[in-house]
């Protein structure tokens, strides 16, 4: 919208302490602070307090979708539980350990593991040994060998995995999942629906109604009023557990996509992706830093290997052989036999306990729950004006009948039919209140969400957290990853240079000697975390693992490398696993005798530093000198140019002498100085079709695209420019800069510099996370791509973390937001597209619900206060309270994203709700309704021709005229509300079924009210010609509408211009050069 841009492209942040406030609902509220709440880490009283502050007639309904504090406090109370069960446990086994020092130990007793279903240990007594940390237990049965022997797996090859034997498995110890807490039944979300304070006092009214009317009248007559209205809140309670019981599915379905973790197994010596509910006992797992221990289990091997048990027990980075499921994997990598799944577990046991999802707000949630709070006071305040007048003039026999009679004559009326008359003029004033009210407005956020987030989940993101969702909208900036995001991660070697020489094809192992062979393929096979599975039978291997290590591995392969073989050939030592902080990973190999090799692999000019010598094409070694180095370097950013990354291999010989023993070896630094250069290899990895235009995309809406890499920045440089994200080849410090020299800059020159960043090479988590908090103090609204571990604080700082759901760490995808599943550029764009798109519903609907309550609202208080009488019946309000609330939520909150919102700058998180456009269309549709319904009220019977009819039936006739009319005003403005900004309301109207069918089903519904439920509705039949009036009124909306929308708008948000008249000269004063700063401020940032 045209009121947007100058407030969305204005990211600086206003105040920590929310001082937006006033302009968060347009000026609607005067403690801006009450209803504002970040979108991440909300503190427990803030929460609190915008309940309470909240205008609420169905707590039950409007809270569903909120965070429940008092399930919190009870899955910390379990946790905690855990946590003290897990200690205890710990605690008596170091006694038992202590003790054992300086007693001699006895034989300890062992259940005898008797055949369970076929295997050699019951369910039990597996579960009892890794919940317990029996290690005594595991050594009588033989440590983790003689456990998989029981169990009948190969600790190497896994079990089987035929469908035969994973049943087997299931049948006798479980299967990996919990009981599931059932959702709610349709007729619980009934019973919500009922709670409604307003519809309570109105079925307590039809009830009065009922009996009055049956006294007086005879139940032939009488029961109409009373039933009309009871029918009317029934008809609200059912639609609106219709729709709250099918987005409470979604919401469902969606929290079960979210626990769905896709992890890797050894079945059959295959390493195969499975879902963590069909993981079995005696499966083995293959753990690598960054996963989630799915199951509890024994580790078979590891290599550095430490367990983060925080979640669980409190402590972090623990090593110990027994491992509890929920846990994540620290540092290092290894292997593990699933002991125990689903309920056997800890982790089970807490998720059968908390299971059922607590629920979240979203701040614009929460912001409407202010903008429902103000407009409820207003209603309540008319609701009970109208009632004063109303009694008032009833009781002084100012109201009248429709043929002229005083409806209350003192003296002359009977109990009976004063109260009915009392009762019909509260339940009118109820009833204004009920329209009055937005209930629904706070819920047509999570309505959006629930749709958008389904919508999402086709466009490959699953929402994690749904305040995301809206605050993507509000992005600013995007710190994007290069591999894998950017580019297709399909990694290949293109280039090698071996030997001190450019090789002519990267896999002509001719050129080399045997001995450089030999050395190369052992550190290719040795270090790395990735695996081939040699197929019998001449099939091609399967080789698995991170990208850069399948295509390191296939490139081995290339060079006749036998995968087990040559790993049978020495024995590991100790492990360096790569670290994205060093940029290398190291293994000591153990090759018999006292002959040790020490292999490292990592970033090319990293790795060549290390270097002292390099080794020629027939094995012999030359020094590394100053001639050679700069050689190196030379092909090393002409690989770079190339878009290629450049991976180095290097060795050092070592004794076994110097090797610390097994015991003290996990805090062995491995050597590496002194390295012998083996190579380097050009690892090419395209760029995804398409993101070129998905970046280009992303400026044109305002979002300044980054890339930050781990590559060099010559690689970084050229896949920016092949993208989009840089169009100058010739650029310098700070658009292209170096990870350490952003480390170094001080903290204010660290938040300029970030503001002018483009590309960042060579960078480590931490920059990233530098960046992202520099951005941050900067104004911006950062989202943020990362697929590892250490991504994690950076993920969690920025205002929207997305994890990649190929690629990402389980640690990644619990600290981000939103999970991008095809790991693509592309699908963050349509994320951004989503997250506009709820903004852009939200004031759709807001617009829409404003323009009904403002009209209904002064028709009725005008009419009451002039003539007594008011031409919307309680019924028929209620009728118009289901197309604003619940129908056309769903019609104007399901609309689909379009290009056109990425057009305009970002949403400010603190911009006003309700924007200046919104103002001016819903001031020209308000006054051009109560204009022409209250003429009508007024000289309705003349207009319509109906002076010589019964002034009964006339004054049913214009009754039920102006109740028609204002209907299908609403309807047709439905249409004006889908654009609020643009010229053409039909674009992209086809595309919307659920648009189409709520018009449809309401004028339906609309034509059975006037001409078959009468006496329900107090409504009589019209004839065709007053049919056609009535469209022809509300169809003059739709030109009124489009003239209305040219009509051009101030910048600046009406609530300003208001506040500014409230304030003194002085304060006005400080206003404008407050501004003026701002202004100034904006232009250094945007």
């Amino acid at each position: 919208m045209d009121s947007s841009s100058s407030g969305g492209a204005r990211v600086r942040r206003r105040s920590s302490g929310g001082g937006g406030g006033s302009s968060s609902w347009g000026s609607f509220s005067a403690d801006g602070d009450t209803f504002d709440i970040p979108a991440k880490g909300a503190p427990v009283e803030r929460l609190k307090k915008w309940r309470q502050a909240a205008l609420v007639l169905n707590a039950s309904r409007r809270f569903r979708y909120t965070l429940d504090l008092k399930k919190e406090e009870q899955k910390e109370e379990i946790r905690r539980k855990i946590r003290a069960q897990a200690h205890v446990i710990r605690a008596a086994f170091r006694f038992k350990e202590a003790g054992q020092v300086h007693v001699q130990s006895k034989e300890t007793t062992v259940p005898y593991a008797d055949a369970a279903l076929g295997f050699g240990i019951k369910e039990d007594q597996l579960t009892a040994l890794t919940r317990d940390h029996n290690y005594s237990a595991l050594q009588q049965y033989g440590g983790i060998s003689g456990v998989a022997n029981m169990l009948k797996t190969d600790t190497e090859k896994g079990i089987g995995g035929d469908d035969t034997d994973l049943t087997a498995r299931r049948n006798a110890f479980g299967s990996n999942t919990y009981p599931r807490k059932k959702g709610r039944s349709f007729l619980a979300f009934v019973w919500d629906a009922c709670k409604d304070l307003t519809l309570i006092i109105l079925m307590v009214a039809a009830a009065v109604s009922l009996a009055l009317g049956i006294t007086t009248e005879g139940i032939k007559e009488g029961w109409y009023d009373g039933a009309s209205i009871a029918f009317a809140v029934l008809l609200v309670v059912l639609v609106t557990a219709i729709s709250d019981y099918k987005q409470s599915l979604q919401f469902q379905n969606l929290n079960e996509e979210k626990q769905n973790i896709r992890l890797e197994v050894v079945r059959g010596g295959r390493r195969i992706m499975v879902s963590i509910y069909d993981l079995v006992v005696g499966d083995v797992v293959p753990l690598k830093i960054g996963d989630q221990v799915s199951a509890d289990g024994i580790l078979i091997s590891g290599h550095s290997l430490s367990i983060d048990e925080s979640s669980m027990t409190g402590e972090s980075k623990i090593k110990s052989p027994f491992l509890m499921s929920g846990c994540k994997v620290a540092d290092g990598y290894g292997t593990m036999l699933v002991t125990a799944v689903g309920i056997n577990t800890e982790w089970g046991l807490l998720m059968a306990s908390i299971s059922e999802d607590s629920g979240e707000e979203t701040p614009l949630q929460v912001r409407l729950n202010g903008v429902a709070t103000f407009i409820g006071m207003v209603g309540l305040t008319v609701a009970l004006a109208v009632l004063v007048v109303l009694l008032a003039r009833y009781f002084t026999g100012h109201t009248y009948n429709p043929d002229g009679s005083v409806q209350y004559v003192k003296a002359k009326m009977g109990v009976g039919q004063t109260i009915r008359g009392v009762v019909r003029i509260f339940t009118v004033a109820v009833t204004i209140v009920v329209v009055a009210v937005p209930e629904g407005l706070p819920l047509a956020v999570t309505l959006t969400l629930a749709f958008s987030m389904r919508k999402m989940m086709r466009d490959k993101a699953l929402v994690r957290r749904l305040s995301a969702c809206e605050t993507m909208g509000s992005a600013t900036t995007i710190c994007s990853d290069k591999t894998g995001t950017l580019t297709l991660n399909q990694m290949t070697v293109v280039e090698a240079y071996f030997g001190g020489k450019k090789m002519d094809s990267p896999d002509n192992a001719q050129m080399l000697s045997a001995d450089v062979t030999s050395l190369i393929v052992e550190g290719i096979a040795q270090n790395t975390s990735g695996s081939i599975f040699e197929a019998e039978g001449g099939q091609e291997p399967e080789v698995t693992g991170s990208p850069t290590e399948k295509a390191i591995l296939s490139w081995g392969l290339k060079l006749g490398m036998k995968f087990n073989e040559t790993r049978s050939k020495s024995s590991i030592l100790h492990v360096f696993p790569f670290n994205s902080e060093k940029k290398r990973g190291g293994v000591a190999v153990h090759l018999g005798g006292p002959e040790v090799h020490i292999h490292w692999k990592g970033a090319a000019e990293i790795i060549l530093d290390s270097c002292t010598s390099w080794l020629d094409t027939d094995g012999s070694k030359h020094s590394m000198t100053p001639e050679k180095v700069a050689e190196f370097k030379r092909f090393i950013e002409d690989m770079a140019a190339a878009s290629l990354r450049c991976i180095a291999f290097a060795y050092r010989t070592y004794e076994m002498d110097g090797v610390p023993n097994e015991d003290q070896r996990d805090e062995w630094k491995l050597p590496d100085d002194n390295l012998i250069m083996l190579g380097i290899v050009g690892i090419k990895d395209p760029c995804r079709p398409g993101v070129r235009d998905s970046v280009r995309l992303c400026q044109a809406a305002g979002i300044k695209v980054r890339m930050v890499t781990g590559d060099n920045l010559q690689t970084a440089r050229a896949i920016a420019l092949e993208c989009g994200i840089l169009d100058d080849p010739n650029v310098s410090e700070p658009v292209i800069i170096e990870g350490k020299t952003f480390r170094a800059l001080s903290d204010l020159e660290r938040e300029e510099a970030a503001e002018k960043i483009s590309v960042m090479g060579r960078s480590s988590p931490n920059d990233k996370l530098l960046l992202v908090k520099a951005l941050r103090k900067r104004g911006h609204v950062v989202a943020v791509t990362g697929d590892g571990t250490n991504d994690a604080p950076a993920l969690h700082e920025a205002d929207i973390g997305l994890s990649m759901g190929i690629q990402g760490t389980e640690v990644a995808k619990e600290s981000s937001d939103i999970i991008i599943l095809d790991d693509n550029f592309a699908s963050v764009v349509r994320v951004v597209r989503w997250g506009r798109s709820v903004y852009a519903n939200i004031q759709k609907f807001i617009q829409f619900q404003l323009t009904v309550n403002v009209a209904a609202l002064i028709i009725n208080v005008v009419a009451a206060v002039s003539s007594g009488n008011v031409p919307l019946n309680a019924v028929q309000l209620l009728w118009v309270n289901l197309i604003m609330d619940t129908l056309g939520a769903l019609a104007l909150a399901t609309e689909p994203p379009t290009n056109h919102l990425m057009e305009r700058p970002p949403v400010g998180r603190r911009e006003s709700m309700i924007t200046n456009i919104m103002w001016r269309n819903l001031t020209i549709m308000a006054l051009f309704q109560v204009s022409v319904l209250l003429t009508l009220n007024f000289k309705g019977i003349s207009l319509l021709q109906l002076k010589n009819d019964d002034p009964a039936h006339a004054d049913k006739v214009k009754n039920t005229f102006i109740f028609n009319t204002f209907v299908l005003c609403q309807v047709f403005n439905e249409f004006n509300s889908r654009k609020p900004d643009e010229l053409n309301m039909f674009k992209g109207i086809l595309g919307n079924h659920l648009f189409i069918g709520i018009i449809a089903i309401t004028l339906i519904l609309q034509a059975l009210i006037v001409e078959f439920l009468g006496k329900f509705a107090s409504t009589v039949e019209l004839s065709w010609q007053l049919w056609l009036v009535s469209i022809g009124l509300a169809f003059f909306s739709w030109p009124l509408a489009f003239v209305g929308k040219l009509i051009p708008v101030p910048k600046r948000p009406f609530g300003e211009f208001f506040a500014c008249c409230c304030k003194g000269s002085k304060q006005s004063s400080d206003a404008t050069s407050d501004e003026k700063g701002n202004k100034s401020e904006h232009r250094n940032v945007v």
